[in-house]
């Protein structure tokens, strides 16, 4: 049965987001929810839809603030490694391993669609069944030029073997219509890893797509990062896998209070109209600097990944600290290049922080921030699943991570978008507030105000009609210190008719007023 999950921690009973400045949105709490992927629709940013482990999805039409969920269901089975992307027509389609009621376990790529938004979804058709051989780990990415899907994902000759006979190897299949049906399963990697699950197999296949409709994966093995190209839609590939990096400490790792680690890479394409439209990137994250000193890596290529840069640190921190489990993605509007990961820095124990990194200059440098609003403590007996995940466009960026609290598992995303997140150190304040545009606007049920405190004042926001009569008083006469501050406005219990309002914020002299449209 299918619930509405809505915003539920303090921010919302108490208006005030001070410390972690980004709203934390629960998406779901059903059946131990593991290893989320989160998809924003560019065709209608409000239309958001997510998925856990190991059935669960969710889907949202209000930009992330409110989701509904369901469990999937196949004739051919539901069996983890969630992936959820979107096409050109705001189609979504969900990918996932098999469990089938005739047949073996994960014998392949199962993918269902869902023509309104994620509310439901297709039986689902499949790839890559080849016997009892395992298909594993899939993801799939849009070509935007044509609307055709490319997946990329590991076959394994006899899932967790470690006969040297057995081995692991990159496949790929693309559909020319909209998941009807799917090309034969095509091997892509020359050099085979093992079967055990670990350091020597190959995994972490994530396709891109490049300006000109090239398909670009790479992945981690025996060889650490290689990288392998397609310039005609996977019909061929490069005879030589290219070489990008060494993985010192392999992809598999421990992480204290976690029950499996993995640094798999993740590969991006910047397609946007910017100076670093063609740009390559891969992220990943290993042990390079010691076992208690996890780091996120960053490496690109301007020249079609025939060459590749040095890697590159994104965490920002002091060494000697764990980041894992990142994910990355480019807004294809902007070029800005966004992580997400999980964060030990402020912590000596196993305590646990959300961090999320920006690049908005290709790659140069990066910026950190926290997004979570409180840690957590992981515990090595509950699976975490191999990912989290993130989502950006046209700067409405939606984050997604698994949380573990008095024993529940959880999903949550958080609010990150261009009005929450600086372009750098705010410069020398002159007075004592600045206000930005409430989101969303116009607003329907719902909207945020948010307003940045450079000295301590007391301040007070209501809300006016066109007359200049006031409707509400969101803060009365508060002393604030300085820092980034949210209030949640719920529109739905005042009960006014639409039309043009005014919000007020008042510190000290300052009067600041900005126009508000109630829908």
């Amino acid at each position: 049965m299918k619930r509405i999950i809505l915003l539920s921690l303090a921010w919302l009973i108490s208006g005030m987001v001070v410390l972690a400045q980004y709203p934390n949105i629960l998406v779901g709490t059903s059946n131990s929810p593991n290893e989320p992927t989160i998809m924003i629709n560019p065709k209608n940013p409000n239309q958001m839809v997510a998925g856990a482990n190991i059935f669960n999805y969710y889907y949202s039409a209000d930009a992330g603030i409110s989701w509904s969920e369901g469990e999937l269901s196949s004739t051919y089975g539901v069996w983890g490694d969630p992936v959820v992307i979107v096409d050109t027509t705001g189609n979504f389609y969900f990918f996932h391993l098999s469990n089938p009621s005739s047949g073996n376990w994960i014998d392949r790529i199962v993918c269902q669609k869902s023509t309104n938004g994620g509310q439901t979804w297709s039986n689902g058709t499949f790839m890559g069944l080849n016997g009892a051989k395992a298909q594993d780990k899939e993801w799939g990415i849009v070509n935007p030029a044509n609307n055709h899907i490319y997946v990329t994902w590991t076959q394994f000759d006899n899932y967790g073997s470690s006969n040297p006979l057995d081995s692991s190897v990159i496949l790929f299949s693309r559909s020319e219509n909209s998941g009807l049906s799917w090309s034969p399963a095509k091997r892509i990697n020359r050099i085979a890893g093992d079967c055990i699950d670990q350091d020597n197999t190959v995994e972490g296949a994530v396709p891109a797509v490049g300006p000109d409709g090239e398909i670009f994966v790479s992945w981690a093995g025996p060889l650490g990062l290689v990288f392998n190209r397609s310039l005609d839609e996977g019909v061929t590939w490069n005879d030589t896998n290219i070489f990008v990096t060494g993985i010192p400490g392999g992809w598999d790792f421990m992480i204290p209070g976690i029950s499996r680690a993995n640094g798999l890479p993740i590969t991006c394409c910047d397609l946007s109209v910017s100076p670093y439209q063609g740009n390559i990137y891969i992220n990943w994250s290993d042990q390079r600097n010691g076992t208690s000193d996890t780091d996120v890596w960053f490496v690109k290529s301007t020249d079609g990944g025939l060459t590749w840069c040095e890697p590159k640190r994104v965490n920002d921190d002091p060494p000697g600290k764990q980041q894992f489990f990142t994910w990355m993605t480019v807004d294809q509007v902007t070029g800005f290049i966004y992580f997400v990961f999980y964060d030990r820095r402020n912590y000596s124990d196993n305590r646990t922080d959300v961090f999320m990194a920006v690049s908005r200059d290709g790659g140069e440098t990066f910026e950190n921030f926290k997004i979570s609003n409180t840690p957590f403590t992981p515990t090595a007996g509950i699976f975490f699943g191999d990912y989290n995940c993130i989502s950006a466009h046209n700067n409405i960026v939606r984050p997604i991570w698994t949380r573990l609290h008095n024993g529940q598992l959880s999903i949550w995303t958080a609010c990150v978008d261009s009005i929450y997140v600086g372009t750098g150190p705010d410069p020398e304040p002159v007075l004592p507030l600045s206000l930005d545009q409430n989101y969303p606007n116009p607003g329907k049920d719902y909207t945020w105000f948010s307003f940045k405190v450079h000295t301590a004042t007391k301040v007070t926001l209501k809300v006016f009609n066109i007359l200049g009569q006031e409707i509400a008083t969101l803060i009365r006469d508060k002393m604030v210190t300085p820092g980034k501050y949210i209030e949640y406005f719920d529109i739905s219990q005042i009960k006014v008719p639409p039309g043009i309002y005014y919000f007020s914020l008042i510190g000290g002299e300052q009067v600041l007023k900005r126009k508000m449209i109630i829908d």
